[in-house]
């Protein structure tokens, strides 16, 4: 018979495995920002966001808020130090404003992280009560994140297109909720488990999603090509070209920014 703590490492040590994966899905983006030498259009809010969030459970899973975390500690500091150097090449390839604009974030959100810890570890002498604080704003951090793929589903609905929504990025946050929504149910976290429950949720909507698009988004590549046109925008309210997508991992990522239909 597996014990409740065995089970949970195992599920915690897959969780960290499909996490890594949707850590470095943005590196073929980065890829063509190097070669490009430019962040074109990308926008950098989903590793912004990313990197609170890595922070952010970095600090909820040390022992002295929430002690036996320690897989949750390692995956968020992995995927801390991977957005760290996302945004470090995202200045390097920024105009003077955008760039000015992410440094100032960055450096917000390095305080905010910083005065959290400060706070939580001096005034709140309890591990039980570090965990509710500290859970309770990743669990909220989490919740918005995970509404952000709305905006990409509807621009689906909208164009019956999954150009934007590739599918293996989906399937993995798919597994990725999955696999950190049992981990949190093995030994009950709520902090985890609501916030990777709807992510499994959406994910699935997701999946749904491209099964029932997908034939039209082929068609359409064809006829675009056959026009010898070259990819698909959406134009934002405000007039500007942007589609992207954030997706939130163990309660910390997670994001994505647009790319290429996967055939």
């Amino acid at each position: 018979m597996v014990s409740g703590d065995i089970a949970r490492t195992v599920v915690g040590i897959i969780g960290n495995v499909i996490a890594l994966v949707l850590f470095l899905s943005p590196v073929p983006t980065f890829v063509r920002i190097c070669k490009k030498k430019s962040v074109e259009q990308y926008s950098a809010v989903p590793y912004l966001a990313t990197f609170i969030n890595c922070a952010l459970w970095v600090l909820y899973g040390l022992p002295m808020v929430h002690p036996n975390s320690t897989l949750v500690v390692t995956i968020n500091g992995t995927g801390f130090v991977i957005e760290v150097v996302f945004l470090l090449l995202f200045i390097a390839y920024s105009d003077p404003k955008k760039r000015l604009k992410v440094v100032v974030i960055v450096v917000v959100e390095s305080l905010s992280v910083a005065v959290l810890a400060l706070l939580v570890l001096t005034l709140a002498h309890t591990t039980k009560l570090r965990s509710a604080v500290v859970g309770s704003i990743c669990m909220a951090a989490n919740i918005m994140m995970y509404a952000s793929p709305l905006a990409v589903m509807k621009l689906v609905i909208t164009t019956k297109s999954v150009e934007f929504m590739p599918f293996f990025l989906s399937l993995a946050s798919f597994a990725n909720g999955i696999s950190w929504t049992a981990y949190a149910l093995i030994r009950f976290d709520p902090f985890i488990a609501a916030p990777n429950g709807m992510g499994s949720l959406l994910g699935l909507a997701q999946l749904i999603l491209y099964a029932t698009f997908y034939k039209s988004t082929k068609r359409q590549l064809a006829e675009r090509k056959a026009r010898g046109e070259v990819g698909l925008t959406e134009k934002a309210a405000n007039g500007h070209t942007k589609s992207t997508t954030i997706v939130a991992i163990d309660g910390s990522r997670p994001s994505s920014e647009s790319e290429a239909l996967d055939v």
